[in-house]
């Protein structure tokens, strides 16, 4: 127990289930802690906002929210958690970072902030894992659980990456616990989460998602499987594994695979170990047999040295696939990345590009609508 008198602890989070799974694992160890959480940053005694830093719009949303934060608060202790302070030196009175490494120290950090003794470094990059750990959810029936922190990918555009470092995979045994947990405390739902799912063991020299999938999926008890992002190079080598496990009837028939750019010149460009034929591969063997799949991909637009005719083809593998949804991304240069040094399109033409693209999808779902309307 924190060795001081009630204190009242205000949470933000932005980004990813990842990112939503933290904060709820914060939330957990500071009530372990004895303190208490307020949904009112006015009550609050000390602030704590969980970053994402994956699109300079949401990083300048955060900085612009800090900043009002320090304004209307200037005397509250302010915690800047998750991916911010991996790659941002942020220097202000008042002000205290918490990396992506460190969360299960949210509670040390905060005691030594009423201690007035921060003498440690909670930024420096080491492997941590986040399971069996008291939490919150975000939703009762949601349990969150995260396979591996990092990525084995260069993209030239990520700084995700640099906040997250070098995959780090968990452990199987504190996997299924952190399940077998999640469902005793009454989820229907599990949710399978980290920078890339598919890459699950390669730091350990086994391509293991196959077989933790098939040893979730024979836990006791009624419940259903979601697993989020996988990336196409990391799918292929366990393409036809993958497919005969979302036939069991625990598995959520939803598929997240982000394509990028439906040119090979622009995914060569974005360093992306992968093809557009390959991309179709995966899509094609999961919808021959998974007919009703809800299949997610991310494009970006604008990237530097798309053509037209490269943008073309991204609207080309749209309207093949016909996708459930589309995470589209205007390109944003990201500090520190090799895509920064690369020649820029005109904004002007990309914004142009991003309509054409949300157009397209728009006629994709009216069809689509249209379509069931008349099955019916």
């Amino acid at each position: 127990m924190i060795n001081m008198e009630t204190k009242y602890v205000y949470f933000e989070t932005y980004g990813c289930q990842a990112n939503k799974n933290n904060t709820e694992i914060m939330k957990g160890l500071v009530r372990q802690a004895g303190l208490e959480i307020t949904n009112n940053p006015d009550v609050a005694d000390i602030l704590i906002i969980n970053t994402c830093i994956v699109k300079e719009p949401t990083e300048k949303k955060i900085e612009r929210r800090i900043s009002d934060l320090i304004k209307l608060y200037p005397k509250k202790p302010l915690i800047i958690a998750g991916c911010m302070p991996q790659v941002r030196k942020i220097k202000q009175e008042n002000i205290f970072l918490l990396g992506t490494h460190h969360i299960k120290d949210i509670t040390k950090l905060i005691r030594k902030i009423y201690e007035n003794k921060v003498d440690e470094d909670f930024v420096s990059e080491r492997n941590e894992e986040k399971l069996c750990l008291p939490k919150i959810p975000e939703k009762r029936d949601v349990g969150i659980t995260q396979i591996s922190e990092g990525c084995v990918g260069n993209c030239t555009f990520c700084i995700t990456r640099l906040a997250k470092g070098k995959l780090f995979s968990y452990s199987e045994e504190k996997i299924l616990k952190n399940i077998k947990n999640d469902l005793q405390s009454g989820a229907k739902e599990i949710w399978i989460t980290s920078q890339d799912n598919a890459a699950y063991g390669l730091d350990k020299g086994k391509r293991k998602l196959p077989d933790l999938l098939r040893k979730i999926l024979s836990l006791k008890g009624k419940f259903k499987v979601r697993v989020g992002m996988m990336n196409p190079e990391n799918v292929l080598p366990i393409l036809d594994e993958l497919v005969e496990i979302y036939k069991h009837k625990k598995m959520k028939k939803f598929l997240h695979i982000p394509v990028q750019s439906g040119s090979n010149k622009i995914l060569k460009l974005m360093n992306r170990r992968y093809k557009v034929e390959d991309f179709i591969k995966i899509v094609d063997s999961f919808k021959k047999e998974i007919p009703d799949l809800t299949l997610w991909t991310d494009i970006i637009v604008g990237f530097p040295g798309e053509t037209e005719k490269d943008f073309e083809e991204s609207l080309n593998l749209v309207k093949k696939i016909k996708p459930s949804f589309i995470n589209i991304s205007r390109f944003w240069v990201r500090k520190g990345t090799p895509a920064e040094k690369m020649k820029q399109l005109p904004q002007q033409e990309v914004k142009k590009r991003v309509k054409k693209l949300i157009s397209l999808f728009k006629e994709i779902k009216a069809s689509k609508f249209c379509h069931n309307s008349n099955q019916l």
